[in-house]
């Protein structure tokens, strides 16, 4: 059997998303078996180089997942041709200038989202990656769950009929920093820093309606800051200046109608994180991270509106779970192997800056209606 080794610089990676998913679940998690399978059957092993500011912060990761390159020098990484992959998970406002640099440098570009703070410089930067050959791709890990691939499925079968409606529930509560630390940086919650609910999930959304239940054509968004000051992680408090929730209605191409609470500010009575939940004239199905439940039209119950009387139907009861037919993998280490098959054999690949770009859109179109208090329509996307 045949092996390839493919170099990529990885910036960015200390991060708590850099490190668990994209570091520990992918790319190491794909050096133990061995690399990813090519068609012809060739293996592809990766050869990683962890990139940071703080030396010992790095060279501690490396070691703790067998990486033998490490460093702080990001223009020499991104400068050696063994490195054929550039990618970013630091900070958004340093994003595009970091893609530049390597798009220039002939470098292939992989990077999480958003892929930058405004459209303007999004669209840059996928010109210029298209200008210069150069293949890309951004994280689009919410399409991988496995709760979200059920939900494809049943699309697929025609489960839903016409859909009608998708309603999402994003969130949980993140503490103030006072009492309790904090689940998230603080920078998440000041808007200079790139942080805000809307720039964060607002990418997600759109390749998530897009992909699974329609084209986004408008948007109606309300953001606020519920909590104005929390403490940071050197117990310092600071005044938060980004939007902590955002309530957003989309409408979707088909007539689906689409509705996202997304908060860093409420209390979970649900059964995940994150829900969705699709209705259509022959089904509807509520799906989280993993687990899908689903209610045909012939088992629905037929409930009758009585204020006066106790409720006698169990409605939760009334839902099957959708069985574990299929064994899926980590979602961020799934499009890794798809985009690193892309890369060396040019595999098919749809997940590309463009689409990215997309998300960006979406964030503006966003904040815009936020602003004027007014719906906002998102035209086609030309490149």
């Amino acid at each position: 059997m045949t092996t390839k080794t493919l170099g990529l610089v990885m910036n960015g990676v200390t991060g708590r998303m850099g490190t668990n998913q994209h570091l520990v679940r992918s790319v190491a998690a794909i050096r133990a078996q061995g690399g990813v399978t090519l068609s012809d059957g060739t293996k592809v092993q990766l050869d990683p180089i962890l990139i940071g500011r703080n030396a010992d912060k790095v060279a501690a990761l490396a070691k703790a997942n067998g990486v033998e390159r490490w460093g702080t020098d990001l223009d020499a990484a991104i400068a050696d041709p063994k490195n054929q992959i550039f990618f970013d998970a630091a900070t958004t406002q340093m994003r595009p200038t970091l893609l530049e640099k390597a798009i220039n440098a002939g470098k292939h570009i992989y990077c999480e989202k958003p892929i930058s703070t405004n459209l303007a410089e999004a669209l840059r930067i996928c010109r210029l990656a298209r200008d210069k050959g150069v293949k890309n791709g951004t994280v689009q890990d919410k399409l991988f769950l496995p709760g979200l691939q059920k939900l494809k499925m049943l699309r697929d079968s025609g489960f839903f009929g016409r859909m009608i409606s998708v309603r999402g529930e994003f969130g949980y509560w993140v503490f103030e920093g006072d009492w309790q630390p904090a689940q998230r940086p603080s920078w998440n919650y000041r808007e200079e820093d790139g942080g805000g609910m809307i720039l964060d999930m607002v990418c997600h959304w759109r390749y998530v309606l897009d992909n699974l239940f329609g084209q986004v054509q408008a948007v109606s968004c309300l953001g606020a800051t519920h909590i104005p000051e929390r403490v940071d992680e050197a117990g310092q408090r600071y005044k938060a200046t980004a939007d902590d929730a955002a309530y957003a209605t989309f409408q979707l191409e088909g007539g689906v109608i689409a509705h996202m609470n997304m908060s860093w500010v409420t209390r979970v009575y649900r059964d995940d994180l994150v829900t969705f939940q699709v209705d259509g004239t022959l089904g509807s199905a509520v799906a989280g991270l993993h687990d899908c439940m689903i209610q045909p039209r012939a088992a629905t119950p037929r409930p009758v509106w009585n204020p006066d009387q106790k409720q006698t139907i169990d409605f939760r009861s009334t839902w099957q779970k959708m069985p574990d037919n299929t064994v899926f993998d980590n979602g961020f280490k799934a499009q890794w192997e798809m985009f690193i098959r892309h890369v060396v054999e040019d595999a098919p690949y749809s997940y590309t800056l463009v689409e990215g770009a997309k998300g960006v859109q979406l964030v503006e179109c966003a904040l815009e209606s936020w602003k004027e208090r007014r719906w906002v329509d998102v035209p086609k996307l030309s490149i």
